[in-house]
């Protein structure tokens, strides 16, 4: 769900560091280079990178420019595979009978483990072969004058891979704008240490 949605979740960032002035210059470039690329064509479990704001087909942001007034606008594509364990059960079944006989043919008495180990790895890569990517779109929103990031979506694993991937693109580290983080920023420097001795309360 992205912003334009009528309700999604959000997580907050702001930056650890200051924002070199090489990022703002190259940010078009940046962001192609570490754009989604299309993964119908491979075996591949997951495939992930920016894509524009606008549509999640465009990876060369020819839509139109991720600046939007003080924003930074684009969103991060995730195709994911999946391979149901029911599905790949059967399939495993019906290739090691197929190799059990093989061997019985050959004078073997026994399928080994390594040859199991192979042949899982081969109906594996066959069954995601045959499988469509199912595509997801996290918008992302970059508040050049605050330092503010937000990110529409609710999973970890999600939020884990947005902030690898803003690492890798643009160097910086993000802080994830924790009730502590804003309540530090609200204080005045002189009172920021009452902080580390607040004791939680439980209301029940």
């Amino acid at each position: 769900m992205g912003f334009f949605s009528a309700s999604c979740s959000v997580y907050r960032f702001t930056l650890v560091e200051e924002v070199p002035q090489a990022v703002w210059s190259n940010l078009p470039d940046i962001l192609w280079e570490n754009r989604f690329r299309e993964i119908e064509d491979t075996a591949e479990e997951r495939g992930f990178g920016w894509v524009s704001f606008e549509d999640m087909l465009d990876t060369d942001f020819s839509t139109g420019s991720p600046v939007k007034g003080r924003y930074v606008a684009f969103a991060l594509r995730l195709d994911t595979r999946r391979i149901s364990p029911a599905v790949f059960k059967k399939h495993y079944r019906m290739a090691l009978r197929q190799l059990e006989e093989q061997v019985k043919e050959k004078g073997g008495k026994f399928v080994s483990r390594e040859q199991k180990k192979e042949l899982s790895e081969q109906v594996r890569l066959r069954l995601l072969s045959k499988m469509l990517p199912v595509p997801a779109v996290f918008d992302v929103a970059w508040d050049m004058k605050s330092g503010r990031i937000y990110l529409a979506a609710g999973q970890n694993k999600v939020r884990e891979l947005f902030s690898d991937l803003f690492y890798h693109s643009f160097g910086l580290r993000l802080e994830l704008l924790s009730p502590y983080r804003l309540a530090l920023e609200q204080l005045p420097r002189e009172q920021r240490h009452h902080l580390e001795t607040y004791e939680p309360a439980l209301f029940v």
